[in-house]
């Protein structure tokens, strides 16, 4: 079982490359972040042609987040990020496939900081620690995967130094990461990759692409039932450098049945 999460950049603007991307790599979940659509504007027919099936909680603009599985059906369970019924942010979606429960995030920038924003950050993310408690006491396999907007440690930057202003790598930021690690969460593509040096996302300015000055802030979070069956993770970066291309990669773990 493939799991892979892709910060799509807007849907409809990247859908031949998004199609491509499915057709030539077969996820079984492929988990979307920023599908900058309205829900009843979301291209589902175009990934059924394909196989696909979706569920989808879209915004006009911006966030929506998205969840598409190969031939079979997403059972949603769960539409929004608990414990602010004010936050209005398509950001969160929960679905059970083949078995395994999938939680694809957005989580906020937090740019500037400091500021409101930052502090929505920190607010949401100690929402998904919450949520996070209760998927685990469900004891099944559980995947909780997206853009989490952090950059966990030095090594998943290109340059510290550039970043150290940014929400992506305040102390807060950091930590409040480091604690779901710590209520025993797997970061799969980490584990995998302990000496870092591994990008999931190369900004659109200053040729951050071409010199390949880029970090890691897409994620997969897996649980025990998960983490034991944890075979292979990485990055689909070839799919950056594409016309274009979202200015994340895909990333993907691969799960023994």
């Amino acid at each position: 079982m493939r799991i892979a999460t892709f910060n799509i950049n807007g849907v409809k603007a990247r859908l031949p490359r998004l199609l491509e991307w499915l057709e030539e790599t077969r996820p079984t979940v492929a988990c979307l972040q920023e599908v900058k659509s309205q829900d009843e504007g979301f291209p589902f027919a175009e990934f059924e042609k394909i196989g696909y099936r979706a569920i989808w909680h879209g915004q006009k603009g911006f966030n929506g987040v998205a969840i598409l599985a190969d031939g079979v059906e997403p059972i949603e369970a769960q539409r929004t990020l608990p414990g602010d019924p004010e936050d209005e942010h398509a950001r969160y979606i929960e679905a059970d496939v083949n078995g395994v429960r999938i939680a694809c995030i957005y989580l906020p920038n937090g740019n500037p900081v400091p500021g409101p924003k930052f502090d929505y950050k920190l607010a949401w993310m100690e929402r998904l620690r919450s949520r996070m408690h209760e998927l685990w006491a469900l004891e099944k396999p559980v995947a909780v995967v997206g853009d989490f907007n952090v950059i966990p440690e030095d090594k998943d930057v290109w340059s510290p130094a550039a970043m150290a202003a940014d929400a992506l790598m305040q102390p807060e930021s950091r930590d409040a990461y480091a604690r779901l690690l710590g209520d025993g969460w797997t970061d799969a593509l980490d584990t995998l990759n302990p000496r870092g040096g591994v990008w999931t996302f190369w900004d659109y300015q200053a040729g951050a692409w071409q010199r390949d000055h880029g970090f890691r802030i897409d994620h997969l979070l897996l649980s025990p039932e998960l983490a034991d069956r944890l075979v292979a993770a990485g990055v689909d970066k070839d799919h950056r450098g594409r016309e274009k291309a979202s200015d994340h990669a895909p990333v993907w773990v691969e799960i023994a049945d």
